[in-house]
């Protein structure tokens, strides 16, 4: 197969996120790029494969939150068309709304985390409608709008001789190495548990012999990983309509949530250390905010 991750080594850690490359006539296309702080990571992934980042001419984005999309400004000025969906394209732009609402969540860590995210150039940015096909000279992807984890959300297929990848993005959960185990990364402000199922039968209405979320790596059984997605998203659902009719204070709540998903992950036989990697790919926290938004603002509305 000619589609390769790239592990992007975030915070030292191994499996965490990657971006993947998949080379052309032209030099090579990535579908994502990471943040800006593991610039030196990609850099060493290409050259793994022959290639330089001047060879990268094309990036497709599933979204822009900063773990995906936050090199893309750099990458951009060294050549590379950054394809993005079109309410994600404004951020990429002039990303200081972006930049403010992160910097309010990770305080000073957020250099150390994410890096730079420089403005794309607007002459190379190349916004993406739903239903549409990037073509980049022998590659073909189709783009598929997918709100549910973000409503600037797209998944891009890839036939690749008999194969079809989905590169899932985030909307396919969160699926580390060595372990058969799902979670649902549901961070503020557009997590919606109705538009992610919406988003599920979208995919599964496509045919896909491999899966690739972001988190973390190429899968050969897709329907078994999106039934999972499925399965995660009931019970998700019956953790909200258990706790968050008694709204309990943001504090509790993490607590709450984080004491659920360590639970669920032993029940499915991961060890800790499996359990300290999905929380370093996917931290509970920002899922028990996004509930909160999502309980508060399309389940019980003031």
């Amino acid at each position: 197969m000619s589609v390769h991750p790239i592990d992007l080594n975030f915070m030292g850690l191994a499996g965490s996120i990657c971006c993947y490359m998949v080379p052309h006539s032209g030099g090579v296309a990535l579908v994502e790029c990471g943040p800006g702080s593991t610039l030196p990571a990609l850099e060493k992934g290409l050259a793994a494969h022959g290639f330089a980042i001047e060879d990268v001419t094309d990036v497709l984005l599933s979204h822009i939150h900063l773990d995906h999309a936050g090199a893309s400004g750099w990458l951009a000025r060294q050549g590379a068309r950054i394809h993005v969906h079109p309410a994600g394209a404004s951020h990429m732009l002039d990303p200081e709304k972006l930049l403010n609402s992160a910097t309010r969540i990770y305080g000073e860590a957020m250099h150390t985390l994410w890096g730079d995210f420089l403005p794309v150039p607007e002459d190379q940015l190349f916004t993406v409608q739903d239903g549409s096909t990037i073509n980049i000279n022998e590659l073909s992807f189709l783009a598929l709008e997918v709100p549910g984890h973000a409503n600037h959300h797209h998944v891009y297929f890839l036939s690749d001789g008999p194969d079809r990848v989905c590169f899932s993005g985030d909307i396919g959960g969160v699926r580390l190495q060595g372990a058969h185990h799902i979670r649902l990364p549901m961070p503020p402000p557009e997590f919606h548990l109705e538009l992610w199922r919406a988003s599920l039968m979208r995919i599964q209405a496509q045919p896909i012999t491999h899966i690739a979320p972001t988190h973390f790596g190429l899968f050969n059984d897709p329907q078994w990983h999106l039934a999972a997605v499925w399965r995660a998203l009931d019970e998700v659902e019956t953790w909200i309509d258990q706790i968050m009719p008694q709204d309990p204070p943001i504090e509790e709540l993490v607590a709450r949530f984080l004491d659920w998903t360590t639970q669920r992950s032993q029940v499915e036989g991961l060890d800790q250390s499996l359990v300290e990697a999905y929380e370093a790919a996917n931290p509970s926290p920002m899922s028990a905010y996004g509930i909160q938004r999502y309980w508060r603002k399309h389940r019980h509305p003031a």
